[in-house]
């Protein structure tokens, strides 16, 4: 085999999760406030994990901003709820009007101990 031959055999792609927690697509309804409150709006999550969430909201918001989310989800026979304070940390550029919702990426920085828990089971069902 000729030094050229060996060194393809070597190369490929590897995709590899940059995650800490893998995330689950979902598709679940959300309210949300702004901080300092403003009136109560509502959104769709598009996607979740133990640390934050994407997020489909109908207006334009900042990085940096936190929001006080209720994420609301089934659980076997009973409509769960889970409250958290998030804060943007990305978004995407919004198509203009006609598009649809604002992308935004959101990052958990204040959710109950119960409330995280009932989350981390929420997902766990998701992947059994």
């Amino acid at each position: 085999m000729t030094e050229k031959q060996e060194m393809k055999s070597h190369v490929g792609v590897v995709n590899l999760e940059r995650r800490r927690v893998p995330r689950f697509s979902i598709d679940l309804p959300m309210e949300y406030q702004l901080i300092p409150p403003t009136m109560r709006e509502t959104g769709r999550v598009l996607n979740a994990s133990e640390g934050g969430l994407l997020v489909y909201l109908p207006q334009e918001v900042e990085i940096g901003q936190p929001l006080k989310i209720k994420l609301f989800f089934a659980s076997g026979s009973q409509l769960n709820s889970i409250e958290a304070v998030a804060e943007i940390v990305w978004k995407d550029i919004h198509l203009g009007k006609g598009w649809g919702d604002y992308r935004y990426g959101v990052k958990f920085i204040d959710i109950s101990s119960d409330d995280l828990s009932k989350l981390k089971g929420f997902l766990k069902s998701l992947s059994e």
